[in-house]
């Protein structure tokens, strides 16, 4: 499996472009995580070039799970359809949705507006309303989708920069209007593909739980991710998924559906 690969350039352009001809993919097909955004020198003397690392998002969402111990099915982990859900909206913290036109909506798109223009990225920011559990459907009160050239750097690896912007950016909304408004923060589609690849990687790994009648369990993700994989398996009849250890290291486990026994039937 290709595990990405590093590149150099004169421009963060010129860098990208060599890392996709390396690995032979398309911008929306890899995760771009820019190493150094470079600088150029004094009449070409003393600059630095741009390096980037690419990752394909198959190697990305395909493999991050791991097999506990062997443990009887009867013992697997069980609970109600939508439980973990509400755990996980929980975590997130308790929300009031608004439209998009509303005041909050509004100042986090100015705000967007300005750290990108402070960044000196060349983007533009559109709203629109939440549309799938990736958008924060729901919870959010809209989406603020930034487009333009060369924004990797807004993503970082695994979404981390991504987050963190968001997360400033709500800070900073309900901050100034004492609200519990949440606005989620887009860059060229990212969420929505990594939305589909939690979605696709929870369908393969229900159908692993039950072929093996093993419980697996995926890497640790925050809590809106952990949302995607509860609602993509909540009406499996085959499976139910928790969230299980703390803080960072929370994760969720796919287990075998645990069967009441109807009246009547022997132990």
């Amino acid at each position: 499996m290709n595990e990405g690969v590093e590149a150099s350039g004169r421009t963060l352009e010129e860098a990208i472009e060599k890392a996709l001809a390396q690995l032979g993919l398309d911008r929306d097909q890899v995760h771009i995580e820019v190493l150094s955004a470079g600088r150029p020198g004094l009449f070409g003397i003393g600059g630095e070039e741009a390096r980037v690392r690419v990752t394909p998002l198959a190697t990305i969402t395909s493999s991050p799970f791991q097999e506990p111990a062997p443990q009887p099915v009867s013992q697997a982990p069980f609970a109600p359809a939508g439980a973990d859900i509400e755990e996980e909206e929980e975590e997130e913290g308790r929300v009031v949705v608004k439209g998009t036109e509303s005041p909050e909506v509004s100042r986090a798109s100015e705000y967007l507006r300005d750290i990108l223009a402070c960044l000196g990225l060349a983007a533009e920011v559109s709203v629109r309303a939440p549309e799938t559990p990736g958008d924060g459907l729901g919870r959010a009160s809209a989406v603020l989708d930034i487009r333009g050239e060369d924004l990797g750097i807004l993503i970082g690896r695994r979404g981390s920069t991504l987050a963190a912007l968001q997360y400033l950016l709500n800070v900073m909304i309900n901050r100034q209007f004492q609200s519990r408004v949440v606005v989620t923060v887009d860059v060229e589609g990212y969420k929505r593909r990594r939305e589909e690849a939690l979605k696709g990687l929870a369908q393969r790994l229900a159908q692993k739980v039950k072929q093996t009648g093993r419980p697996v369990t995926l890497e640790p993700m925050p809590a809106a991710e952990r949302r995607i994989v509860h609602l993509a398996l909540v009406n499996d009849p085959d499976v139910v998924t928790s969230s299980i250890g703390n803080g960072e290291d929370r994760k969720v486990m796919i287990s075998p559906r645990r069967r009441s026994r109807g009246p009547g039937r022997r132990p």
